[in-house]
Formats: structure tokens, sequence, C-alpha cells
């Protein structure tokens, strides 16, 4: 990672005395320069930047959709952020359409029979997610705000078949609940559409343009979808078999009486585990289940706009399928071979005869790739840069199984783990361990590009293991909740048994174990350090909970309802008990392995303050800590200098407290 080395202006902070048995803080460097506050930092080597420059300038190429002349619209970075491009042929020339600072996401192209011609997309500040809706137009290039511009969060766009409605959800509202809008494109006018409280999302337009699908989104678990009269604005909420069951999308077919849909429910009173592919003629009083018997969720459906195919993928052990069916008769079609990775953004053209879809695999960027229905050929139609690197040396993970500390049918449950291993063996044998650790906690480490994997398994020497802990995604529904609330500390638990693994593996080495993840993953860092410091060398936390008490207080109103579901209700007086229990910052003195965190100043998910909070907490307890904030960023770091800056600073982390001075 690239960064010009700044002039060291150097302050020395005292942090309040903690109590009369912990050690003295230990002083503190402080460098500010531009939007980037760091503490004890120290300057990156020139030797390092270059190695990492290559692994850095990599793109990527995600998929929004076909334009009305048959081009692709893609979202790709060729400066600092990612911004709307199109290409309109196989390997072909990408047109920048949208420059903007900051990166903007949520690209929806117009339907091709709609009355204009463009997409919409969404743009925030400085990573704060308050995000506004914008129309691209087209044949002039020019740019209309569609929402308040306001501190209001405005995003997951459905537009009708004639592009005269748009549907979104918003927090204009009351600034808590997410509501469904309508927008009339022609008249310019926006209202309130599902104002029944909660998190409501809007699925699709029927044909005839009459009708809303929408969703309640109440938890990992469970959703409540509906269907609302646009004329009259009356809201039928839909029954759900079992009484709670999680949804995934929903869509009318071509002629507006059905639906297909994505769910867990019982399937004709058989319990599901699993998320499945399911179509509903109620008029019929028909209903199937369209993903055969697969144990694994479909992550994502669509259909053709002449109603004559479908495409869904499944989710299998952490690797994508493609599937498409014919309609009406649901029949399989034949498909070109696919590399394994991983599949978004599926997206059919206009005539239906070509699915357009990204894939993003282990040694290679997410590119975007067509496959011609009627041929069964795939075309690539993008190729991403990867900074000159060979390719061919990047290293494949293998999926690893560990026993944790609990029994399924009176067996050890086993955690799902995808393995990073250096082809190059050191003397001793033995490679050093990072454990990564992926957010959520609903989340799932999938075994796609990651360029500072590759660097640190190429560069640096280190195997990196991305667990699976209890509470990911894709496993099913009871997995999914095996940590939730009380349960919480059981997936720290799990990442325990993963140390007890790695010290029967041969060829890793169980004395240099270091740890990292970001948000929920932060808090799993902190944690663990919290209980295996005496087993975990050091670790970095990315915009972590420290805790939940002060997280659910301070996180953005229109999500502390939704996150309570998932981690307990600190108004509870037995679920607070539970979090002074859990929570690193009461336990700091705990925490003795060499510590890293790194925040963006306007994350409204996990605050700012959750970061503050554990540095000041650790370091009273005398360890050093390294820390870095950037004030133009929010949950994560979307700016390519910024990113840059933090992967450096890692790496120079892992070399001095992981590697023992090794590799620098």
């Amino acid at each position: 990672m690239r960064f010009s080395p700044v002039a060291v202006s150097s302050c020395l902070l005292l942090f309040a005395i903690l109590p009369a048995f912990a050690q003295r803080a230990p002083e503190v460097k402080r460098i500010e320069q531009g939007n980037r506050i760091s503490e004890n930092v120290p300057e990156i080597p020139a030797e390092l930047i270059d190695r990492l420059n290559r692994y850095q300038n990599t793109r990527a190429a995600s998929v929004a959709g076909w334009t009305r002349d048959g081009c692709l619209l893609i979202s790709t970075r060729f400066a600092e952020t990612a911004q709307a491009h199109r290409v309109c042929q196989p390997l072909g020339m990408r047109e920048q359409l949208t420059f903007y600072p900051e990166p903007i996401a949520g690209l929806t192209p117009a339907p091709p029979k709609a009355w204009r011609d463009g997409f919409i997309f969404a743009k925030d500040k400085g990573g704060d997610e308050y995000s506004q809706l914008y129309w691209f137009d087209a044949p002039t290039r020019s740019t209309t705000l569609l929402t308040d511009g306001k501190r209001t969060q405005n995003a997951g766009v459905v537009i009708n078949r004639d592009g005269t409605r748009i549907a979104y959800t918003s927090t204009a509202r009351n600034g808590t609940d997410r509501d469904v809008w309508v927008r009339d494109t022609q008249a310019g006018t926006s209202k309130p559409l599902v104002t029944a409280g909660g998190s409501w999302s809007a699925m699709d337009f029927s044909p005839d343009g009459t009708r809303l699908l929408v969703m309640k989104y109440i938890s990992a678990n469970e959703s409540q979808p509906g269907e609302v009269d646009l004329a009259t604005g009356k809201l039928e909420l839909f029954p759900v078999d079992g009484g709670k069951a999680s949804f995934g999308g929903f869509r009318y077919s071509a002629d507006g009486k059905s639906v297909y849909f994505v769910s867990d429910e019982p399937f004709k009173g058989v319990p599901s585990e699993f998320k499945t592919l399911r179509f509903h003629d109620p008029a019929r009083n028909v209903l199937l289940q369209l993903s055969g018997e697969r144990p694994w969720d479909v992550d994502s459906f669509t259909l053709s706009d002449d109603g004559k195919h479908l495409a869904y993928v499944t989710n299998e052990d952490g690797i994508d399928k493609l599937h498409v069916l014919a309609l009406p008769a649901h029949t399989p079609v034949t498909l070109p071979a696919i590399p394994i990775g991983l599949i978004s953004g599926i997206n059919f053209s206009a005539d239906g005869k070509r699915l357009a879809f990204a894939l993003n695999g282990a040694t290679s960027p997410s590119d975007a790739f067509v496959v011609d229905l009627a041929s069964a050929t795939l075309t690539r139609w993008t190729q991403s840069e990867v900074g000159g690197l060979d390719t061919s040396a990047f290293v494949t993970p293998t999926l690893v199984r560990f026993p944790t500390f609990d029994e399924v049918d009176g067996k050890p449950r086993t955690i799902p783990a995808f393995l990073y291993m250096p082809a190059k063996k050191p003397a001793s044998g033995k490679v050093p361990v990072i454990i990564s650790i992926h957010g959520g906690p609903e989340g799932q480490s999938q075994p796609g590009f990651n360029p500072s994997i590759q660097f640190m398994v190429k560069e640096l020497g280190v195997a990196v293991l991305l667990p699976n802990v209890r509470g990911s995604s894709g496993y099913g529904k009871t997995f999914l909740t095996l940590d939730n609330a009380e349960k919480r500390e059981d997936s720290v638990k799990d990442i325990g048994a993963l140390l007890d693994w790695i010290a029967t593996q041969p060829g890793l080495d169980a004395s240099r174990v270091g740890v990292t993840g970001g948000s929920y993953g932060g808090y799993m860092v902190l944690a663990s350090l919290m209980h295996y410091s005496d087993r975990i060398r050091a670790g970095v936390d990315v915009v972590g909970i420290s805790h939940f008490g002060t997280f659910l207080t301070n996180t953005e109103n229109y999500r502390r309802d939704l996150r309570r579901v998932e981690y307990g209700d600190e108004r509870d007086p037995a679920m607070q008990a539970v979090f002074e229990r859990i929570s690193p910052l009461n336990h700091a003195g705990r925490i003795t392995s060499p510590l890293f965190v790194a925040q963006g100043r306007n994350d409204p998910r996990v605050p700012y303050t959750e970061a503050e909070q554990i540095v000041k907490a650790v370091r009273g307890n005398g360890q050093p800590v390294w820390f870095l904030m950037f004030n133009d960023e929010g949950h994560g770091f979307r700016k390519k200098t910024n990113s840059d800056y933090f992967g450096a600073a890692s790496m120079r982390f892992w070399e001095e407290h992981l590697l023992g001075g090794e590799n620098k």
C-alpha cells in the first residue's frame, strides 16, 4: 500500500488512570494527516510498500444489469472509488459514467420498456450510510437527486415494467423505521406506502403495475412477506407455514398470477433447515420446491422479462453453483462449465437469451461473464487487472473441518474453515497462522479473491484460516442461531477449539497465531484475546464491538431493534448482565497480546466510540496499542488511499508482532 511519508508531530496523551492494580498507560505517539489519525503506528518501510503495491492494484467488476442498448452496466474502480461503467462487448473498453469522490452503490438499470433510459444509483458521504438515490439519464448523461438529500437512509430500489414508478426503502418518515416509499417518476413526487413499523423492503411490482410484493425483515431467521394494493395502499400479509420462517427474494411470474420465492418454511409438512426456491400458484393451489433436495441455501434468483427462464444460485459449502430452469415447465437448462467461485449479479438480457453474472474465484478477482442459453457457451466480458501478478502462483484454499466443544447426535460438532497454505514451507516445517473471522455475525467466509490473503500467504509466508463459527449463514437455520443472545460466547469457544486443532497440525505453528476480523469479527478478535491471549500472539480489530451495551446504545436508530434481536436487548437486566460479563471492555486486563484497532469516524453501525474505549482500556493494561482512524470512512475502508494505508500498516503489525521480526 502506497502512502507519502509525513513529517511526524508527536504528542503525549495520558489516559485516565485505571484502578491501582493496572499498569501505567504507555505513552502515545499521535500523527494527524488529512483525514487520517494514527497512534503508535510506526513508519512503514519502503520495501514493504513496494511489495504490497501490485497486490493493492487489483480491480474487480460487479454486474448491475443490462443497458437498453445491450451493454453491461458494471461497477468498477479506476481511481479512488468504485463508479458506474458500461462495457458493450466481450473484453471491450469500460466506459466510465459517474465521477464522484465517494463510491456509488445499488446500481439499478431501468427496465427495457421503461419510458426513459438510464439507471438509479445510491451515494452517501464519507461512509455514513445515509445514502441518497440519484437518477442517471442515459441520453443526456445528467444526474437528478430523487430523495430528500437529508440525513436519511434510502436503498433497495425496484422499478416497475414501464418505469413510471420506483419503490425503495427509506427512513425519511421518522429516522428509525425503514418504510417502503413509492415515487412517481413522471410527476417527480414520492410518498410512503408501507409504514407499519420495522424494516421493510420492496420486492417486485406486478407486471400490470397494480401490486407490489414487500417483506419485513425481523431477524436472520424470520421475515414476513406480503403484498400491497397500490391503488388503495392496503397491505395483505401472507400466511407463513410453521408461523416463523426466513425468506429470500419474491418475484411475480410473467402473468402476475403466481410468485417465485425463497424460504425455509416447512415444505408439505416437512421441516426445512435450508432456504429453497419455491413456486406458488394460489389459484390452482400449486406449491413446488424447485431447488430439489439440495441441503444448501438458495442465495439469489432472477426471472427473464419474457418469462421463459429462471436462474438461481445455491451456496454449497461456501461454493456457488448456477442453475437455470426453462419456464413454465421448470425443466433444467444445460449450462457450460463455469469455473469454481462465487456468483453474484445474475441478470437476463432484455430478450432473455443471455444471462450475465459476476464470477469471483480464489485466484481471480470478480469479473463479468455471459452465458448464451441457446448454445450453452460462456463468454468473459471483463478481465480485471491483478497488478501484473502471476495468478497461477496464487493459493487456492482447502476446506477443512475441526471438532468443537459440543456434540450433534452423539458426535463432536465440526466447524468448517477455509485454509490457505503457503506453497513454500520454512526450514522448521511449520508456518505461522492468521485466523480471519467474518462479520455479521450471520455472514459467511467464502473462498473469494482476496489480495491481502494472497500477500500474507506468499510474501509473509503465513497460513490463513477462515472459520465459519456457529452463527454463520449457509449451514442451516439451527446453526445460524447457536450463538444468539446469552449463547454469544459459544462462538468464541469455537475459536478455542480451532486453536486446539492448529496445535495438532504438523504444518502449523501453534506458538505463532494471530487473529483478525471486522465488525462482529472485530468483537470476535477482542473476545478471543480476552480468553486466549496466552495462545494468540496478536490481534487486528477493524470496526469491532467492544461492549454490546454501549454498541446498542450508540448505534444508529434504524439499526438498533434489528441488532437487539440478534445480540439481545440491553434494556433487559438479565441480558445487560450477560453483556457486562462477556464484553471485552470490561476485561481489558486479560488482553495481554499486542492489539491493532482500526476504525472509520463516520461508522453508523459500530460507532467509533467502541474503538476509542477499548484502545484506552487496553492501554491502561500496559499494552502499546496501535490505533488508526479515518475521518472520511464509515464501516470499513472504501477509498483506495485509506485502504492501502491500513493494509500496509496491518502487514507491518504482523511482521513485528506475529513473525517476530522475520520478513522485514
